[in-house]
């Protein structure tokens, strides 16, 4: 999904108390296509769209995949899965899990936990009535120190928790879909996944912001755990 028109040109007016930073933040927001797009379809954010444009490219929803996805706040890669698998409230395909609270989905169970709590990956199988997953999703990032080396480490390591997670509760066949970022170590990771699955590729999508060193790894064909 591409957006052909440019964004309007608009512009804030100067506010007492409003720093440089939000208002360079806000200028950004009301000028990205992305933004005011989610906001006419009722997604909630423009990361909705990093996931519809990462699945119009490798086609791994539908009818029917048990989803779960890590990091699900505020729920946009949710509300899309639900919708691509027809995930219904009688029949709840999509399971998710973030810190932070999240709206209810109709068709998706979400709960609100730290997914880097040893409890976290039981509280998911439960969850999922210990029905295997299809796709394991995560947009996950950790917080920022403004320290690169340090904060890409944490970020990897969020990354690596998530992939052990899937690699216990994927079907053979599964997919595996994640945020990463350039950095130097992902390159170890990379060459696991590769062992693991039949298929890894790296996608920036339209929706990522140019700016941004974030990108992609979608892994596809899971061989199956062999412990």
């Amino acid at each position: 999904m591409k957006f052909n028109s440019r964004p309007l040109k608009n512009h804030l007016k100067k506010m007492r108390g409003r720093t440089k930073s939000s208002q360079q933040w806000l200028q950004r927001q009301i000028n990205d296509p992305y933004v005011s797009e989610a906001h006419r379809l009722g997604f909630r954010g423009r990361a909705a769209f990093k996931i519809i444009q990462l699945d119009e490219q490798f086609h791994f929803f539908k009818p029917g995949k048990r989803v779960v996805d890590l990091g699900c706040a505020p729920g946009g890669w949710v509300q899309v899965a639900v919708k691509k698998v027809k995930s219904t409230p009688e029949n709840p395909l999509v399971i998710g899990i973030d810190l932070l609270p999240t709206n209810p989905v109709p068709g998706a169970k979400m709960i609100q936990m730290d997914f880097t709590d040893e409890n976290a990956p039981n509280k998911l199988k439960e969850l999922m009535d210990n029905h295997p997953a299809d796709i394991v999703m995560s947009d996950m990032a950790a917080n920022t120190t403004g320290l690169h080396e340090l904060d890409h480490l944490r970020i990897m390591g969020l990354l690596e928790m998530a992939y052990d997670f899937a690699r216990q509760v994927l079907n053979p066949g599964g997919v595996f879909i994640a945020k990463i970022f350039q950095g130097g170590t992902e390159n170890q990771f990379l060459a696991q996944m590769k062992k693991d699955f039949s298929l890894v590729k790296h996608a920036k999508p339209d929706a990522s912001r140019k700016d941004s060193s974030e990108f992609y790894v979608v892994a596809t064909g899971f061989k199956g755990n062999k412990g």
